[in-house]
């Protein structure tokens, strides 16, 4: 499945979690899959914990995740020294 299908399966319903990315407009949040993922659980894990969601909805937030940062650039703080 193509990262344009996968991105599909994220949603936004300002009913839901206050208009923040879910998945197939379940009351799923993107960041929760993403901090499970973080904190060590595995896909199985997750799936077992959540019977309707699929494989391609957990690659879906991570493909949702990287879109994020992608472009993100961080500049580094100049500061000016004292001689």
């Amino acid at each position: 499945m193509h990262e344009h299908e996968l991105l599909k399966r994220i949603t936004i319903n300002p009913a839901i979690f206050g208009g923040k990315p879910i998945i197939r407009n379940r009351r799923l949040a993107v960041e929760h899959v993403l901090g499970m993922l973080a904190a060590g659980d595995s896909s199985e894990v997750i799936l077992a914990g959540y019977p309707w969601l699929e494989q391609e909805d957990i690659l879906a937030c991570l493909v949702y995740a990287h879109r994020l940062v992608e472009h993100e650039r961080v500049e580094p703080l100049m500061l000016e020294t004292i001689v």
